[in-house]
């Protein structure tokens, strides 16, 4: 079972930046995949960026360019750093947790983050 709490949502205005953080109970190095993904009222919960053990990165066309996913295993921490957000970005942030045990690979989430941008 892995943990995930996120923090540093808020609001913040149109063309302003934030940075968002997830701790994981576990130890980082036997999660294989960490995931931000965010839900909009009303919307699908969407991917936006991943990063592997072993520092490889993927991004959502959607925040290429303008959000940076961080992996620090020795931290059990995963950042997400926002920059020209828009009102669009409005959502509720989670992190996801892929962990391989055997053959199987299991899901963790957290509770999840809410960033407002609005002036």
């Amino acid at each position: 079972q892995v943990q995930l709490v996120e923090s540093g949502g808020g609001l913040v205005q149109p063309g302003g930046s934030l940075t968002l953080s997830c701790a994981a109970s576990d130890n980082m190095w036997s999660i294989n995949i960490m995931n931000w993904y965010r839900q909009a009222p009303g919307k699908a919960r969407e991917f936006l960026a991943a990063a592997t053990r072993s520092g490889d990165t993927k991004y959502a066309d959607a925040v290429k360019g303008r959000f940076t996913i961080s992996r620090d295993n020795a931290k059990n921490t995963v950042t997400l750093q926002m920059i020209n957000l828009t009102s669009e970005d409005t959502a509720v942030y989670y992190c996801k947790a892929e962990k391989l045990v055997g053959t199987v690979v299991y899901d963790y989430w957290g509770q999840g983050t809410q960033v407002t941008v609005s002036s």
